[in-house]
């Protein structure tokens, strides 16, 4: 299945998945609506967007996300868009 929404991103630490990530790892948060519905945590899923696309790891909940977006770390959103932007539209996949 594929899923489209937005991209931003957010600075990374203490993940919901009790794992201590950095700004640089290529990892996302999943909206608390998709990850209170299956075990997301270690699962890496495959984004594309206009400018390019990058390959990240699920380690936190993003309570805010509406249920399609993916809230990135700085490392994996400069992969797929400018920080400038913010918010980005994205297409993303499990991998």
């Amino acid at each position: 299945a594929s899923f489209k929404g937005e991209g931003t991103f957010f600075t990374v630490g203490l993940g919901s998945c009790g794992k201590t990530n950095k700004d640089s790892d290529l990892v996302v948060a999943l909206s608390s609506e998709l990850m209170s519905s299956g075990d997301y945590c270690g699962k890496k899923i495959k984004v594309k967007t206009d400018s390019g696309h990058v390959t990240a790891t699920v380690v936190d909940t993003c309570p805010s996300c509406p249920k399609n977006n993916v809230d990135f770390s700085t490392g994996a959103f400069k992969k797929i868009g400018s920080f400038a932007a913010g918010r980005i539209k994205i297409s993303w996949s499990f991998a």
